[in-house]
């Protein structure tokens, strides 16, 4: 008799048929994983702000991190001058390329399911993510924390660099821009 296997964490990049439930793990960890740093109004606001960019599939830069076939956590990087933002939050968009030689590569859209917190998905994620933006020549990665991403990131060597007061829906939403060198 065998003994049961334990869990396994695999990554691959992310495709198309992965949208919804990528879009399912993003909406339950803003809902959930902001309450303790935001108001609820605030929470439901922010989902103007936050969410999926498929720019980011298209481009191949997006990663899933997947525990027995179940999505536990996501995140992708970009040579695009997009820091934040998803589809629907047209205005925070632009699709220029950066260049590596005078450019920070961006850290994008770093989302975990709560049901994974505090296992290392997302510092397994972020590291991928780096090493994938370096290999493509950057030697500076630049992201927009959340109140409640920013200590992970500090952990991981990011330092802030601004604090930025977004508005949507009337409501003020607080985030702080932070890079590392890679």
């Amino acid at each position: 008799m065998t003994s049961p296997q334990p869990s396994e964490l695999t990554t691959r990049w992310a495709c198309a048929e992965d949208l919804p439930r990528i879009r399912d793990l993003m909406q339950t960890a803003i809902d959930t994983l902001q309450a303790s740093w935001l108001t609820p109004e605030q929470v439901a606001a922010s989902h103007h702000l936050m969410g999926l960019d498929t720019q980011l599939i298209a481009d191949g830069t997006y990663l899933l991190a997947e525990i027995d076939g179940q999505l536990a956590g996501c995140g992708g990087w970009s040579y695009r001058a997009t820091l934040y933002g998803g589809d629907h939050s047209a205005a925070l968009r632009d699709p220029a390329t950066l260049d590596p030689a005078r450019d920070p590569a961006r850290i994008r859209a770093m989302y975990t399911h709560p049901d994974f917190t505090r296992r290392g998905i997302a510092r397994l994620v972020l590291q991928r993510c780096e090493e994938a933006a370096a290999a493509k020549g950057f030697t500076q990665a630049e992201l927009m924390a959340t109140l409640s991403g920013e200590p992970l990131y500090r952990a991981c060597g990011y330092v802030a660099v601004e604090d930025v007061e977004a508005e949507t829906a009337g409501l003020t939403i607080p985030f702080r821009r932070m890079r590392k060198a890679l």
